[in-house]
């Protein structure tokens, strides 16, 4: 009878090692690319750390993002948005059984501290009055904003914009901001909005105020009837505008306002498996998970899951 030598042992055991399945700590997360510095500067590493894994986070318009998920040109353990709009895509798709709330925030107007208008908007932010809006009128501002066909800010920001003729009694004023829904003068990607009004490239730009607070610019608050973030107002304020644009078959589609809130689901086909996504969402939920993003400017999540 043969005996195994010690290298024949160790290759054999090397063998059996090697086909046993080893448990992913790693994490790929998807989300809405207002949430950047939050997701690659806090708890993608964070949560990496604890779970001694690789962190990738990739973050764009919500709705391409969502799309691209949907058709498998793309894949993530965990996709996080704002809205609810994004997430019906992933559902349709068979890609997720709910969402979860994980943070909730409110449209603000960001102003470059470089920018030829920036006392004006100091003073309307100080004072709280309409001149912010007349100040995005004027013909030689710079105002940046997301496509809405891509992107929830995208169209957050058009609400916010209707919602705001109204109040401030100035009708049309919307229309005189945006010169058409898909402006190429104001459009630009989710990722690098932010960036130009920091370098001064633009003057002002629709922003979150969780992401403008996290890159330390400064801002004009809005009331609560404009800002989109407070729920009890969404009968008698929100409601009451709408917009329409063509779908990605080209008919017309009517959007209505949806809550400000971040939801954070767990992808079918998550490349490093489903408990590990679940742990990341259960770590955005958790009081160092909410403790991080409230550092970075993100207020806590309000209402319930979604399609439980």
């Amino acid at each position: 009878m043969k005996t195994i030598t010690g290298k024949c042992a160790a290759v054999m055991a090397l063998a059996v090692f090697s086909a046993t399945p080893v448990l992913a700590k790693d994490i790929r997360v998807t989300y809405a690319g207002s949430m950047g510095k939050v997701m690659d500067q806090g708890l993608g590493p964070v949560f990496a750390k604890a779970e001694n894994g690789a962190w990738q986070g990739q973050g764009q318009g919500a709705y391409g993002m969502a799309r691209l998920l949907a058709s498998h040109k793309l894949t993530a353990d965990v996709f996080v948005s704002i809205n609810p709009g994004p997430m019906q895509i992933l559902k349709d798709a068979g890609l997720i059984d709910d969402a979860v709330p994980v943070a909730s925030t409110s449209m603000v107007v960001a102003y470059s501290p470089k920018g030829k208008y920036a006392a004006q908007f100091a003073e309307s932010s100080k004072h709280h009055d309409a001149n912010w809006l007349n100040l995005l009128t004027q013909k030689d501002i710079h105002f940046g904003r997301t496509d809405p066909y891509v992107d929830p800010k995208g169209q957050n920001i058009v609400f916010t914009l209707l919602l705001a003729e109204k109040y401030y009694h100035q009708p049309g004023m919307a229309q005189k901001v945006l010169g058409g829904l898909q402006n190429p003068q104001q459009t630009h990607q989710e990722g690098g909005l932010l960036a130009r009004l920091e370098s001064g490239q633009i003057d002002a730009a629709a922003g979150y105020e969780s992401e403008v607070r996290s890159a330390h610019l400064p801002y004009v608050a809005l009331p609560d009837e404009i800002n989109l973030s407070n729920p009890a107002l969404a009968k008698q304020w929100y409601d009451t505008v709408s917009f329409t644009i063509k779908d990605s078959a080209g008919k017309d589609q009517t959007l209505h306002t949806q809550p400000m809130v971040f939801y954070a689901a767990v992808l079918k086909n998550a490349p490093n498996g489903t408990d590990q996504a679940k742990k990341f969402v259960e770590f955005m939920q958790s009081s160092q998970g909410q403790q991080i993003l409230n550092q970075y400017g993100y207020a806590a999540p309000k209402g319930d899951a979604l399609y439980r």
